[in-house]
């Protein structure tokens, strides 16, 4: 490892992972933490973060996980204010944490449309709403929030929570970017493809395989150009790039990670 985070605090939400395997906050925690950086995580799943705590201090990192609702503006407070008290400072935030579900605007709930906003978009400003103030003290930041091409690409997945939300993430990480620029604040969007990630398999393997895992994992290769997803470490590596100071002068940037699948007429 390079050490490119060395010095830094990161605050990862959703960073631990919802089934066996790697999740894009577990590898993101642990690829921070190799390249120096200080870990404070959350997740709803108080486990979940635990795991991904043992695994970042079995490397030999430094990591803190709570609980966290961050669609709950009192628990992102307490969050950020747990961050720096217990690490004195917030130099990276990433937004990591995202609700798909399957469903159209005849079926799909108005409860879980608005639980989906809220956990999807409210908890992106509710983390920069208490996160900026900090950086903006500090002289700077890098904010990377998880999107996905699902903003700008029908994937022939009938989930319009997830295409609304993560449309508005480009949005909103635009403004947040434009806004701060002249405050060394980067805020930028990636924009995973198909990704092999535990957050799939749930909420997808009906629409792909008849709740055949592996069939759906087959299909969803197939329509990738490289015949194969991506994994988390796709995503944390990109993640680390746009973290870094690599990225001094990257903002307002929607970096796309899909195999080229975007770029595909049909």
């Amino acid at each position: 490892m390079s050490k490119r985070l060395e010095g830094k605090v990161a605050l990862v939400t959703g960073c631990g992972s919802v089934g066996p395997g790697w999740g894009n906050g577990k590898a993101i925690s642990a690829l921070f933490a190799r390249e120096g950086a200080k870990i404070m995580g959350c997740d709803i799943k108080l486990e979940a973060a635990e795991e991904t705590r043992t695994v970042v201090r079995a490397e030999g990192g430094e990591i803190d996980v709570v609980r966290c609702d961050v669609a709950s503006d009192e628990q992102v407070n307490n969050l950020v204010a747990h961050c720096i008290e217990r690490f004195g400072r917030l130099d990276i935030l990433v937004n990591n944490v995202g609700i798909v579900e399957v469903g159209g605007p005849i079926d799909y709930p108005l409860e879980k449309w608005q639980r989906a906003m809220d956990v999807n978009v409210t908890s992106m400003f509710l983390t920069c709403k208490y996160a900026i103030p900090h950086m903006l003290e500090q002289g700077g930041g890098s904010i990377v929030n998880i999107g996905s091409i699902a903003g700008i690409r029908y994937s022939g997945v009938p989930y319009i929570s997830y295409y609304t939300t993560k449309s508005a993430t480009l949005g909103f990480s635009r403004g947040v970017a434009l806004q701060y620029a002249k405050d060394n604040i980067r805020s930028n969007v990636i924009m995973p493809g198909l990704m092999k990630t535990p957050f799939v398999v749930e909420p997808l393997k009906g629409i792909y395989g008849g709740g055949n895992v592996d069939a759906m994992m087959d299909k969803r290769d197939n329509q990738c150009p490289m015949g194969h997803m991506g994994d988390a470490w796709d995503v944390a590596h990109a993640a680390l790039y746009l973290a870094s100071d690599d990225a001094k002068y990257t903002t307002a940037a929607e970096l796309v990670i899909d195999g080229g699948i975007t770029a595909k007429f049909a």
